[in-house]
């Protein structure tokens, strides 16, 4: 990031090379919290939902925040001087790094890695293949995959200042933090009152309510708001707020779920695995969308389509309901997986010899995240 700032003359390819590095860094830090998060699930299950909606909170905070002072930052100092910017919360990442306190395996045989990682892919193996597992995981998949990102039409309507509500890419910007604090209420909500029923009804109605959601967006590309006597950008920031709530009430059983996945051994490996699962899908979603933009003829100057792919969006966020049935129908206190995955001799005898360091990020003592501190 202090590169991208500093250089003037920064081709595109070695910017690209940067913004990757810049994403793998913060994916190797998010998946270490993950498998925190997951290896805290299994051994403290009451706490599952509790350590997951303190992620969503801190994450709902920064977004508030940072989409707060992006507009002003880009403003005042530029695009590359915002970008510099973003080396202080990298530093801020490698300082909490440091201040985890983890018990490192001793007599680790670096010469024997390559059949410790064989080892670790065989495990994953054998987990994917327990039904227990490769259900939810369809389910997760599909409904990502089909809740269809149309995000860059919207932009584009958005700033059309002939047909669309004419705003500045500030004032989206702005859109976008007043809409954090729509999932911020969602993250209070779930804790506070929905943490405790099945998954299966948390995900049935996540699924309807983001339809219903988005028919805020049919309303906004339709002009009904100003028919009604609401202003666009009074109603933008309502339809951002509400999407941004059902969006956190529905990711955070399915970030549960996962955590619940994880066999005891592999948590960091298992975890990071099934979120590149969801990511997957939602870069699908993302395909798709874009797909849908270009056939019905969608460009930065012709919206007259857009209604209809909004409402075929919505449409397709109903169409997962029908895998349903894969997701065990359990509050979201329990225990998901078998008894011989949580206490198999094959984990025990590996957990006890301490060779575990490649798959698991954290020792099993590592007090990162005590119970105490979330109760």
């Amino acid at each position: 990031m202090l590169m991208l700032s500093l250089n003037h003359e920064l081709g595109i390819v070695p910017a690209l090379l940067m913004l990757i590095a810049q994403s793998a860094g913060a994916a190797i830090a998010d998946v270490t919290v993950d498998a925190l998060v997951a290896q805290n699930s299994i051994t403290h299950p009451p706490l599952a939902a509790d350590m997951q909606s303190l992620c969503g909170f801190s994450s709902s905070v920064g977004a508030l925040l940072g989409f707060s002072l992006s507009g002003l930052l880009v403003h005042s100092m530029g695009s590359q001087g915002a970008l510099g910017l973003l080396s202080i919360p990298s530093a801020l990442v490698l300082l909490a790094g440091i201040l985890l306190k983890e018990n490192r395996g001793t007599e680790f045989d670096y010469m024997q890695v390559h059949k410790k990682f064989y080892k670790a892919i065989q495990s994953m193996g054998r987990t994917l293949k327990c039904p227990e597992v490769w259900r939810p995981c369809v389910y997760i998949f599909v409904s990502l995959n089909l809740s269809l990102d149309i995000q860059g039409g919207m932009f584009y309507w958005y700033t059309d200042a002939v047909v669309g509500p004419g705003f500045s890419e500030g004032y989206i910007g702005l859109i976008y933090s007043i809409g954090s604090v729509g999932s911020l209420i969602g993250v209070l909500l779930y804790q506070s009152a929905l943490k405790d029923y099945p998954f299966r009804s948390m995900l049935l109605w996540g699924q309807v309510l983001s339809s219903l959601a988005g028919m805020l967006d049919l309303v906004l590309v339709t002009r009904l708001n100003l028919k009604i006597g609401m202003p666009d950008y009074f109603f933008a920031v309502a339809d951002n707020a509400v999407s941004q709530m059902v969006g956190r009430l529905q990711w955070l059983p399915l970030l549960v779920l996962c955590s619940k996945l994880c066999p005891p051994g592999t948590e960091g490996t298992f975890y990071a695995l099934l979120m590149s699962l969801q990511n997957a899908g939602l870069l699908m979603s993302a395909w798709w969308g874009g797909l849908l933009l270009h056939m019905l003829n969608v460009t930065r100057m012709e919206f007259s389509n857009l209604w209809i792919i909004v409402l075929i969006r919505n449409t397709s966020r109903l169409v997962p309901l029908m895998l349903l049935f894969l997701v065990p129908d359990c509050d979201q206190n329990s225990t998901l997986l078998p008894a011989e995955m949580l206490h198999g001799n094959e984990s025990t005898e590996t957990t006890k010899n301490g060779s575990n360091q490649f798959s698991i990020l954290v020792g099993d003592n590592s007090g990162c995240i005590s119970p105490g501190s979330l109760c």
